[in-house]
């Protein structure tokens, strides 16, 4: 059953990419690239993710979908038409190769393991975390252990999420502000 809705989750989101990719209206680009970020929320957390599967519908498919809206219905109507320019052969030839090179190589990754048939859930589920839990406050004197992850061992990614977000909160209040001042 699960095999199933992996196979069907993957078809829905090779269609809403290339849905994506066809659509001639930037609002019907948002609705769908919404429902991609909705499928990718799916993804992640069927891979047991739930944290990044949260922040994907959160911020995917729900800030940013709302953001994209209201900056296009602020637009006028000829600007919301999509034209595209011919794909460069190049690009025809070699993204397919490409893919398939990914393909081949990904025959070689190790199984990815799911607990399935009694399986070990691997090293970085078991030993990392425990690791973390024991030890964040006599490394990082942290009391609390997600803000010691956060803000000791992952500083540097913390702080460029911020930006990130903090660079994307200034453009949107730039495109939203009253045109009229």
């Amino acid at each position: 059953m699960m095999e199933f809705f992996e196979i069907a989750l993957l078809i829905l989101l090779i269609t809403t990419a290339v849905g994506i990719s066809r659509v001639r209206n930037l609002i019907s680009a948002v609705l769908v690239l919404a429902c991609y970020s909705f499928l990718m929320a799916a993804v992640w957390a069927q891979l047991g993710a739930v944290d990044v599967a949260f922040v994907e519908a959160v911020v995917g498919a729900g800030l940013a979908t709302v953001l994209f809206l209201l900056t296009l219905f602020r637009a006028r109507a000829q600007d919301t038409q999509i034209r595209r320019a011919r794909t460069p052969l190049v690009a025809l030839l070699g993204l397919p190769l490409l893919g398939f090179l990914l393909l081949y190589a990904a025959v070689d990754l190790p199984p990815y393991p799911d607990g399935r048939d009694g399986q070990d859930l691997g090293k970085a589920s078991t030993r990392v975390a425990a690791e973390y839990l024991q030890k964040s406050y006599q490394k990082t004197e942290t009391p609390n252990v997600v803000t010691a992850v956060l803000m000791d061992y992952r500083a540097f990614d913390t702080l460029i999420e911020t930006g990130v977000i903090f660079t994307a909160g200034i453009a949107c209040a730039l495109l939203l502000r009253d045109r009229a001042k």
